[in-house]
């Protein structure tokens, strides 16, 4: 597999923007950073087709033998799990949008339609074949260092591999992967299986276009400022800014790839200082919020599936210090946890964590109780 090292600016033409705007990956990535070294990693998980079972959790342990699926079956490259991890899955299968290893490697994938292209499978090849979902799995269970993935890169050819639970189509897919030193690469598979890597633009990732393109599209919003604009006098007139936020006038609050990727580059970049990873987790997730995305937004109300109630089914926070996994989900947004410091990989069993089986928002009831209430709620 070529591998080619992208940190440069190219022209790229730009498609029809309804190729990349559809509801179903409209997923967004940020990362941020804590005064005592934490690095949190971040995202939304958009899939307004029907229930992906996002919120179902699998644990892998340590030691699990695997076979990558090729076009022919699973006849592709072997391997055994050096780390045990965790990871949101998809339609019951072993892989989905992001997921974090017990030495704190976090991998996320991330829609590229249009764009990625994986190699054209060749049978000579098989043993080092495998599938995007394949390519997930084999980072998280064989590194712990972004620069361990990059090295190892070469060693894999990912190709198409037909998955009926998706409809039969092919995955497209883009990765962000992140350690615990805050080293992280952007990497994809174009060209028919050439691997192109970026350094993240402030950690921030989304969807199609390639990830040169958001870098040159930023240049646009040069003007973005976090101060607000001053009185200008123009004749008799004196003009003052109508309310707060005058200076983010001009970012675009639609929900394409390229308007999410400039909305999150600009709240990461005026993030307030952070002191602990904790901090930085629950940061995240107010930020996040700017980038729900209501079920009807995006899709026809003739075409509204009837098994989800948002765009948005998943958001989750990863503290890679800490090795702590957070999320909530479109059915309950409690902010829940995975502690993967207090899992002992190399004894527990391959599981699933669903922790939204009554598929109901936790209320907690703090209405104040006068006397007589008191009184009548205790006979």
């Amino acid at each position: 597999m070529k591998i080619n090292y992208i940190i440069r600016n190219s022209i790229i033409t730009i498609l029809v923007f309804s190729l990349f705007s559809s509801p179903i990956y409209a997923c967004t990535g940020i990362t941020l950073l804590s005064k005592d070294g934490g690095v949190v990693v971040a995202r939304t998980v958009e899939w307004a087709l029907n229930d992906a079972q996002h919120n179902q959790l699998l644990v892998v342990p340590r030691n699990k033998e695997f076979k990558a699926q090729t076009p022919e079956g699973t006849n592709g490259k072997s391997w055994k799990a050096k780390y045990g991890f965790v990871t949101l899955t998809a339609y019951g299968q072993p892989y989905g949008p992001d997921g974090l290893n017990e030495e704190g490697l976090y991998v996320g994938v991330y829609y590229l339609p249009g764009f990625a292209e994986y190699a054209v499978y060749d049978s000579n090849n098989a043993s080092k074949s495998m599938s995007v979902g394949d390519l997930m799995q084999w980072m998280l269970s064989s590194f712990k260092t972004v620069d361990e993935v990059i090295l190892h890169l070469k060693d894999v050819v990912v190709v198409s591999v037909e998955n009926k639970d998706f409809g039969g189509a092919e995955l497209p897919f883009h990765f962000k992967i992140v350690d615990p030193s805050g080293n992280s690469r952007i990497i994809e598979i174009v060209n028919k299986g050439e691997v192109k890597i970026y350094e993240p633009y402030l950690g921030v990732i989304t969807n199609s276009p390639t990830y040169d393109w958001h870098i040159i599209n930023q240049r646009n919003y040069l003007n973005l400022s976090t101060y607000p604009n001053q009185q200008k006098n123009f004749g008799n007139y004196e003009l003052n800014p109508i309310g707060g936020g005058s200076g983010f006038i001009g970012l675009p609050g639609d929900f394409t790839p390229p308007s999410r990727f400039v909305r999150a580059a600009a709240f990461t970049a005026s993030c307030r200082p952070l002191d602990t990873s904790l901090d930085a987790v629950f940061e995240s997730f107010r930020i996040l919020d700017n980038f729900n995305i209501p079920l009807g937004a995006q899709v026809p109300v003739e075409k509204l599936p009837t098994d989800i109630v948002s765009a948005t089914q998943v958001t989750s926070s990863c503290d890679l210090k800490e090795k702590v996994y957070y999320y909530h989900t479109m059915w309950n947004r409690e902010v829940r946890k995975i502690d993967l410091k207090l899992i002992d990989f190399s004894e527990i069993k391959e599981q699933i964590i669903d922790d939204d089986i009554k598929k109901e928002n936790t209320i907690k009831d703090v209405t104040p109780q006068h006397s007589k209430r008191k009184k009548a709620s205790k006979k």
